[in-house]
């Protein structure tokens, strides 16, 4: 049973740095797209970054190009989103999700098929 476990949320200002990892066991990572989503309170859950099984063609939505990086670690088994430049919209839980194969682009909750629990972001003004 696949697992992935978030980790590196927490408390910044505006303007600072964050850097989130995923975990992920009972899978072979090296084949699994990996995207990271988020949460704000009362809005749907939306799509942050995407990246393919081999570390290339980034998708990564709008409001965060620039100042966001998805990356990952196929011997670790570790996924990362490393975000700078912080602004108080992005305050959010953020989740990464899994999917097995190959694919570019994928903006939907629905193409992926695991997820994690969960990290909480908090950007104060």
């Amino acid at each position: 049973q696949v697992q992935l476990v978030e980790s590196g949320g927490g408390l910044v200002q505006a303007g600072g740095s964050l850097r989130l990892s995923c975990a992920v066991s009972g899978r072979t990572f090296s084949r699994q797209t990996m995207g990271w989503f988020r949460q704000a309170p009362g809005k749907e859950r939306q799509s942050v970054a995407t990246i393919t099984p081999g570390g290339g063609n980034p998708y990564y939505t709008d409001s965060v190009k620039g100042r966001f990086t998805i990356s990952r670690d196929n011997i670790k088994s570790t996924l990362y989103l490393q975000m700078n430049s912080l602004k108080p919209e992005d305050t959010a839980v953020y989740y990464c999700a899994a999917r097995d194969g190959i694919f570019y682009g994928l903006r939907s909750q629905s193409s992926f098929d695991s997820w994690g629990q969960g990290t909480q972001v908090t950007v104060s003004s």
